[in-house]
């Protein structure tokens, strides 16, 4: 057994341990919960007591969350399938339970089944949850990682490698690299730094490759040069040996949504649906962000009135500051944040500019002497944005989208950096999340076109979550 093999097996003990260990907790909770200590209740019409059925309901759900394939090696450390699979196996059972119960006319307590499935639900992803991040740092450290055999053209395999080596959460570990039908002679592949293992391009060539690098698995990236018999041939050849074959197509910065699959003539075909903000997807995000941002103004108005006060007593100057920034489809719109700096901040830019810590045409400085001692706090967790809830609950600004840019930045933007201007701008978004201002200009680029691309409403949910993290911790901020 290969060290891959082992840290699989190892996590499918410890998932196999976790799950029943949920399990029983939640279906034992929900029995005390609703019959107390008694061990002879009785369901109502029906010989059998709620003890028996505690045990095979318990034994079943486990059972079941097994046949979903929840404990998958290949699913778990990072995407929502591993989530997806838990919540399905559990909704499944107790949508059966219910089915047969109304068929049967077995009345069921519906405060039993109330207390376990919700709890039990719950306890699974929250389990999960805590082993993907024990996962995660194992993961850093090049643990519990799947070994690549990366296969393709060299600027492909390059590519490949980078993306995977800043997602080492995900568990794959490029080691080595084949380039099927290139000239021979390169012994290390120049960007990634791995060694190249050949590139004749027949199936058996490429599994001795696998074999002399410990391979778990092979991906094969744009820009490979095999006949698709010869292709068929070498997933025969991994299948047998428990490989695992990834397809890496050159499609970047698309998310799991806009990807569809469809079977013609023996071919997997990927279609790649057009993002569209339009109708129904607008009103959803326009709603979502009228009830939030009102239900935060609220919610907030007593922190807002305790730091317009610090601000006032600081040195006397306005409470509000107000920047001219540009909105969806380049409309101009004034932002609100509570003034963090002295008075005369936008005079004294100039002589500061060269001082920049910022990410290209956007200016920070991480030691900003204009910043007061009061605006340094509230920038640290982002109290000086609270304004910006009135720019959401208006129309200029949603709670979610690329960061909201200058006029000066715009006038500088290549064509495709536009894009970022077809949604609205945000409150937060992933810049927010993948690390403020320690992001080059490319990486904001990156993410705001990403996000412009890939819209949806349980993307701004799960975003919003992560920028609570983020704000609490405060890294990035200045």
């Amino acid at each position: 057994m290969n060290a891959g093999d082992d840290w699989r097996a190892r996590s499918a003990r410890q998932l196999r341990v976790v799950d029943a260990f949920v399990v029983v907790w939640a279906v034992v909770g929900a029995y005390v919960i609703r019959f107390g200590f008694e061990t002879d209740a009785i369901v109502t019409g029906q010989e059998f007591n709620y003890a028996w059925l505690s045990v095979a309901l318990a034994i079943v759900w486990w059972l079941m969350l097994g046949a979903w394939n929840s404990r998958q090696s290949r699913i778990l450390g990072a995407g929502p399938d591993e989530y997806k699979r838990v919540a399905a196996a559990s909704l499944w059972l107790f949508g059966l339970i219910a089915i047969v119960s109304y068929v049967l006319r077995i009345d069921t307590a519906r405060g039993y089944v109330g207390v376990a499935l919700p709890s039990g639900l719950l306890g699974l992803l929250l389990a999960r949850w805590l082993i993907r991040q024990h996962l995660s740092v194992n993961r850093q450290l090049g643990e519990s990682m799947s070994r690549l055999l990366l296969l393709g053209g060299p600027s492909a395999v390059a590519h490949l490698a980078r993306s995977l080596d800043t997602a080492k959460h995900a568990g794959y570990l490029p080691v080595a690299v084949y380039t099927p039908g290139n000239a021979e002679g390169l012994v290390v592949e120049p960007e990634s730094g791995l060694p190249v293992l050949g590139s004749k391009a027949d199936a058996k060539s490429i599994v001795e490759a696998i074999e002399a690098c410990n391979a778990d698995a092979v991906a094969v990236s744009a820009g490979v040069q095999l006949h698709p018999q010869t292709l068929r041939h070498l997933g025969w050849e991994l299948a047998s040996r428990n490989i695992g074959l990834i397809m890496a197509p050159a499609l970047t910065d698309i998310a799991g949504p806009r990807i569809h699959t469809q079977q013609v003539a023996g071919l997997p075909l990927i279609h790649v649906t057009t993002p569209t903000l339009e109708g129904g997807q607008r009103v959803a995000k326009r709603l979502f962000d009228v009830i939030v941002s009102g239900v935060l103004i609220i919610v907030s108005l007593p922190v807002m009135a305790a730091v317009a006060l610090l601000i006032k007593f600081h040195d006397k100057g306005p409470v509000i500051f107000r920047q001219d920034r540009v909105g969806i489809e380049g409309k101009p719109f004034q932002m609100l944040k509570f003034r963090s700096m002295i008075v005369d901040a936008e005079r004294r830019l100039a002589e500061l500019r060269y001082q920049s810590d910022g990410n290209g045409l956007l200016f920070k400085m991480k030691n900003d002497p204009r910043i007061t001692p009061v605006g340094r706090f509230l920038r640290k967790f982002s109290l000086d944005e609270l304004p910006q809830l009135f720019n959401i609950f208006v129309g200029s600004m949603s709670l979610v989208g690329p960061r909201p840019p200058l006029p000066s930045e715009v006038a500088a933007y290549e064509k495709d950096v536009r894009r970022r201007l077809l949604v609205k701008p945000g409150l937060t978004g992933l810049w927010q999340v993948s690390g403020r201002s320690n992001l080059s200009w490319q990486d904001s680029v990156r993410l705001d076109l990403y996000y412009v691309e890939n819209w949806s409403l349980a993307g701004d949910l799960l975003i919003l979550i992560k920028t609570f993290r983020a704000v609490f911790r405060g890294s990035g901020a200045y």
